[in-house]
């Protein structure tokens, strides 16, 4: 299969799910929403406590809009594998196998229209932390929403992944809340592990997610050669190309 017709097939299924958004007019209202909420209720209330030492004297947004940044990667795009599952029992994915598309781009045009609609949710999501006191140099926050957009790459291709395995939301949907609940919670996306107690903090070394959540705070305050970045950076390149390639050998093994 050559490159160009792969790309090509890619941009085809790009095209068709992206139309197929773009009709669901609720769910781009909710999609964009959503997020927001949690720095109009949340966020207020964290600014209290940038007083009391309890983010070590860091500007409370600096630590909360980053880790709603990656809380939406994690949720936005794990989530998708939901309609994968309503296309396998319509139908659309058995008639798209006789067809000569290229499998690596049933996979790839699902994900890039993913991470479009992640991509237009994040920034808006910057955009209202400006707006509500954030402070962040320009580059942080561009090295910090390039992070997020793999992250979501990564968590978009294991959730297609996930309901190949599955298919059925019967056993997707908790199957996904036993890997993200606790991923959200020992990541310390929306409180500093720091503020954790000893053993929470230890065990919480042990979830990538908190990697990634630490390099994006430690960008948006322009600390770009710090140990977080780098560890971040690895954490999440691991994490795209392994999703990609598992989630590409299973769409082609699907597909055969």
């Amino acid at each position: 299969m050559s490159l160009a017709r792969t790309v090509r097939d890619t941009g085809l299924i790009f095209r068709r799910h992206l139309r197929q958004t773009l009709r669901s007019k609720v769910a781009i209202v909710f999609g964009i929403v959503q997020p927001l909420l949690y720095l109009v209720l949340f966020g207020p209330l964290l600014t209290r406590m940038t007083g009391a030492g309890g983010f070590g004297g860091a500007d409370a947004w600096q630590v909360f809009v980053p880790g709603v940044l990656v809380q939406l990667a994690l949720f936005g795009a794990g989530f998708v594998g939901f309609g994968l599952i309503a296309d396998l029992r319509s139908g659309v994915v058995e008639r798209l196998r006789v067809t000569p598309a290229s499998r690596v781009a049933l996979l790839l045009g699902r994900v890039l229209r993913d991470t479009l609609v992640l991509t237009v949710q994040a920034v808006m999501l910057v955009a209202a932390g400006l707006a509500m006191g954030l402070r962040a140099p320009a580059a942080g926050l561009a090295a910090g929403l390039v992070l997020v957009v793999l992250l979501a790459v990564a968590c978009a291709s294991l959730s297609y992944v996930l309901a190949l395995m599955t298919r059925s939301e019967d056993a997707f949907a908790p199957l996904l809340s036993a890997v993200t609940l606790p991923l959200m919670l020992l990541s310390g996306m929306l409180l500093p592990m720091s503020m954790a107690p000893r053993w929470l903090d230890v065990v919480s070394h042990f979830t990538p997610f908190r990697y990634v959540v630490e390099a994006v705070r430690a960008v948006f305050r322009g600390d770009y050669a710090s140990l977080a970045v780098a560890e971040g950076t690895a954490v999440t390149v691991v994490l795209l190309v392994a999703s990609l390639a598992l989630g590409t050998r299973r769409f082609r093994r699907e597909n055969a």
